[in-house]
């Protein structure tokens, strides 16, 4: 029941976002489709707001109680100060849209956790590191799973069934795992819903397997004993924000302020509260 509550609550959450999304999109499209201007550091400032992009998520944004919390909300909470203009956050989980929401110039920034890869570099430019992390594959532990054990040996998810949200990040480790193990991950892309949701019907037992950042993952433990979380996908990932190719004075800019601020004990305070002690 804990689960099913909690599952209810994110996906009202998770329609809020959309709709507002939804409104944001409307609002800004222009008519008699005229090329929109590029949007650099100077033009930012000369309106006075950057448009960011997160998603909603255990550390980076969420609700608890009748507050709003989030490594991504304090760090643009910090950024806004030092930059003295006005941070619109908005919320949008698809990876996909935050992209084409950037080139589309509905967004200036995503902040979120991003693996670089290979694939997204040819779509974004990217910030320097921020955190590190890794995707984990999320199961539930025997006790809870007909005493089946985890799987530990990546070889053991040949022909399973692995559910992942649409356009998840983890899609392409899971294929380039396909390739190393010589056999089948058969991927299931959840059109409705996300990350989160997805681990928590893994601890309800309607589906068996979902990758999860570390990070996330450790911190749904908490509340979802069920789900074991200790076999790794993926190797230890760098994690950076990202902005158009286009913008590359603003890419500097946030270079520059990003690696002042890691040096801040404010930084290491807000990187312990929520991914733990800076390594």
């Amino acid at each position: 029941m804990k689960v099913s509550r909690r599952l209810v609550t994110y996906s009202v959450l998770l329609l809020i976002a959309i709709a507002a999304m939804v409104w944001l999109r409307n609002y800004t499209i222009r008519s008699g489709g005229e090329p929109l201007e590029e949007r650099d550091l100077s033009e930012i400032l000369a309106s006075g707001e950057l448009n960011v992009v997160t998603d909603y998520n255990s550390i980076g944004y969420f609700v608890s109680g009748d507050t709003v919390q989030g490594f991504q909300l304090e760090m643009m909470q910090a950024l806004e100060s030092e930059w003295g203009i006005r941070v619109n956050l908005f919320l949008e989980n698809s990876l996909e849209d935050n992209v084409n929401g950037l080139h589309e110039q509905r967004y200036d920034l995503i902040a979120r956790s991003i693996p670089v890869n290979t694939e997204l570099r040819e779509q974004v430019a990217f910030t320097i590191p921020i955190t590190l992390n890794k995707q984990v594959l999320v199961q539930r532990k025997a006790e809870f799973n007909e005493g089946v054990e985890p799987i530990r040996q990546h070889l053991n998810l040949a022909k399973k069934v692995i559910h992942v949200a649409s356009n998840s990040p983890a899609i392409l480790r899971l294929d380039n795992l396909s390739h190393e193990i010589g056999d089948t991950i058969f991927i299931v892309e959840d059109p409705t819903y996300e990350v989160e949701q997805l681990v928590m019907m893994v601890a309800a037992g309607d589906i068996d397997f979902t990758v999860c950042d570390e990070k996330v993952a450790l911190q749904l433990i908490h509340t979802l004993p069920e789900i074991d979380t200790e076999t790794d996908i993926s190797f230890t990932q760098l994690e950076s924000w990202a902005v158009r190719a286009g913008s590359p004075v603003l890419l500097d800019s946030l270079n520059s302020w990003l690696t002042r601020f890691r040096e801040t004990k404010a930084f290491q305070r807000l990187h312990e509260k929520y991914y733990g002690a800076v390594g």
